[in-house]
């Protein structure tokens, strides 16, 4: 199932990204990605409006359009939103960000990076991160930050197919899994 998600959204953000190329608008598309992806990973409300097949096309066409029209958004990111409603694949939003995201990093020769947090990372920590994992993989980092309060402390990073976790979440987890098995 997740990987049937992933290649739809790699599928959309290939198209997409082929289309921001050709019509010179890759940094302001760039933008309304890291915009949605923020407000999806801000809003209980919207990514239930994303994800759940309860809530009507019409429903989402409404929600999605007053989160594009308080952005700001690119016109071809408004297009790109209702084509995933219509077509009933806008629970691959975040991930058609991301996938877009990843080959605009890649265009300009970066690595996109992703770091989860259970509380917002300070400018300085930013830095020390992005610099560490540029030294890590020899490139420059676009680095994009989401909170996430259930992973309680720690970070879990993701960077191309590889991704470190080292949340106090998934520490506890295997420590109980341990005592179980004793």
């Amino acid at each position: 199932m997740q990987d049937d998600r992933a290649a739809v959204a790699e599928r959309y953000a290939g198209a997409f990204f082929d289309l921001a190329r050709e019509q010179d608008a890759i940094a302001p598309l760039e933008e309304d990605m890291k915009g949605l992806r923020a407000a999806m990973s801000s809003s209980e409300d919207l990514r239930r409006l994303a994800l759940s097949p309860v809530f009507e096309s019409e429903d989402k066409t409404r929600g999605m359009t007053a989160v594009l029209d308080r952005m700001g958004a690119h016109a071809l990111t408004r297009n790109l939103v209702l084509l995933l409603i219509r077509n009933g694949r806008l629970f691959a939003m975040d991930g058609v960000a991301r996938a877009f995201l990843e080959r605009a990093a890649a265009a300009r020769g970066e690595v996109a990076a992703e770091a989860v947090s259970a509380h917002p990372l300070s400018e300085e920590q930013e830095a020390a991160l992005r610099a560490e994992i540029g030294r890590a993989v020899g490139k420059d980092v676009n680095l994009t930050t989401q909170v996430d309060p259930s992973l309680l402390g720690g970070l879990i990073v993701k960077v191309g197919s590889r991704m470190m976790d080292n949340s106090l979440k998934t520490k506890l987890n295997r420590l109980h899994a341990r005592l179980k098995e004793a």
